[in-house]
């Protein structure tokens, strides 16, 4: 099984799952292998395309969970409201918006890990 967040929501892709397309939002993707094993990733956007017994998961950038760095993330987490809050041009605020949006999914891909290890 895999769980990830799609353009539209919360997916739960399972073995046989309808063919579908979809983009991928900032944040973990779950992975449930079948002796029950799970891995979770951090993926900063892509796309997601499910097959009848195939899924095809394109990443702008994956890392696995526990590779992710706190500290960078809480850092670039500060440095995206600051500049959300200095708003300088709709340039500047639409970048520093997508950065905090994607330091926002580090820190959520590594409380689900922390959630997982409990």
């Amino acid at each position: 099984m895999l769980i990830a967040a799609g353009s539209e929501g919360d997916l739960g892709i399972a073995p046989g799952h309808t063919p579908l397309l979809t983009q991928l939002k900032p944040g973990p993707v779950r992975i449930i292998k079948q002796g029950g094993e799970e891995e979770i990733l951090y993926v900063s956007g892509g796309y997601l395309e499910v097959q009848p017994n195939l899924v095809t998961l394109l990443a702008d950038t994956a890392v696995r969970a526990k590779d992710v760095d706190e500290a960078a993330a809480i850092e670039a987490q500060k440095e995206a409201e600051k500049a959300l809050s200095d708003k300088a041009g709709e340039f500047e605020y639409t970048r520093a918006a997508a950065e905090l949006a994607e330091a926002v999914a580090q820190l959520r891909t590594i409380q689900q890990l922390r959630n997982k290890m409990r």
